[in-house]
């Protein structure tokens, strides 16, 4: 008998193949991404310490009447923006099992823009 397996699930599994074959240094600390229902939570870690050098998320803003894309906007540039002001330049994308797409695509994208290369 077949075991249908859920959404969360389904996420899970995918997250544990992508981080099989991603590693952040310190050189190219791991841009990893979070989304809730409600919120976006991103943060930039260093695996070989296994420290989070620098953290973001919608809850900085939740006061504010915004999308779940424009959070996603938001959350990327201010994630840019710290890792900067600590000299962090290159990074790698996490996704985190989620679709690279909607709010994950929009965090990225401004990220990039801000001037984060991945």
């Amino acid at each position: 008998m077949k075991v249908k397996l859920n959404k969360k699930l389904k996420r899970l599994r995918r997250h544990k193949r992508i981080r099989a074959k991603i590693k952040g240094t310190a050189e190219r600390p791991r841009l990893s991404v979070y989304i809730s229902n409600i919120h976006v939570y991103a943060q930039i870690i260093d695996d070989e310490k296994g420290n989070t050098l620098v953290n973001a998320s919608s809850l900085e803003f939740k006061n504010e009447k915004l999308t779940g894309i424009e959070k996603a906007k938001k959350v990327g540039e201010l994630i840019a923006e710290r890792a900067l002001e600590k000299g962090i330049k290159k990074v790698v994308f996490d996704r985190g099992g989620f679709k690279y797409s909607g709010r994950i695509k929009a965090l990225a994208e401004s990220a990039r823009a801000k001037g984060l290369e991945f």
